[in-house]
């Protein structure tokens, strides 16, 4: 079962219905991923998520990465391979991580990109919970690799290759 924590400043509109955005998003990287069981599990599965100001995301950017700026995704992983190969519906709860949404970047990248914010979310959000399963983009197979996981994803949520212009 997946649990999904989430906490977001006033600036994040709470029209929105970040909380139903975010699960799709998670639920979709999840489906994309190794860990596909992740989502359907008896055992509890737990993902945060932190909706925030440019400010937070910079002071957590300079503290964890030792970069002075905001950015739009952070993610903090908790669980490791091991944890997240285990099938256990008896064991503990497998605590995924943490995952921190910048609404300044966010919003002017949207902008930028002329998309709606909650498709760009969305796209951070999967891209964010791949991170906590493992994935990274630290040499060009791995980024080749997550970028399809990504694209995969976002199809399945209606949004379309965010990658697809940038070539």
């Amino acid at each position: 079962m997946l649990d999904i924590a989430i906490e977001a400043d006033s600036e994040w509109d709470s029209s929105s219905g970040w909380e139903a955005l975010v699960r799709r998003a998670a639920e979709a990287a999840i489906a994309e991923s190794l860990f596909p069981h992740l989502a359907s599990t008896e055992r509890s599965v737990e993902l945060s998520v932190r909706l925030t100001s440019n400010e937070e995301v910079r002071a957590l950017n300079a503290q964890w990465r030792d970069k002075d700026k905001p950015t739009n995704v952070l993610s903090f992983p908790l669980a490791e391979a091991d944890e997240l190969e285990a099938e256990a519906h008896d064991g503990p709860e497998l605590m995924l991580g943490d995952i921190v949404l910048a609404h300044g970047v966010c919003s002017t990248e949207a902008k930028d990109k002329a998309i709606s914010m909650e498709a760009h979310a969305s796209h951070l959000l999967v891209h964010g919970t791949l991170h906590l399963l493992g994935y990274d983009h630290g040499d060009d197979d791995e980024a080749a690799d997550m970028e399809a996981r990504e694209v995969r994803a976002l199809a399945r949520l209606g949004i379309a290759n965010p990658y697809a212009e940038a070539r």
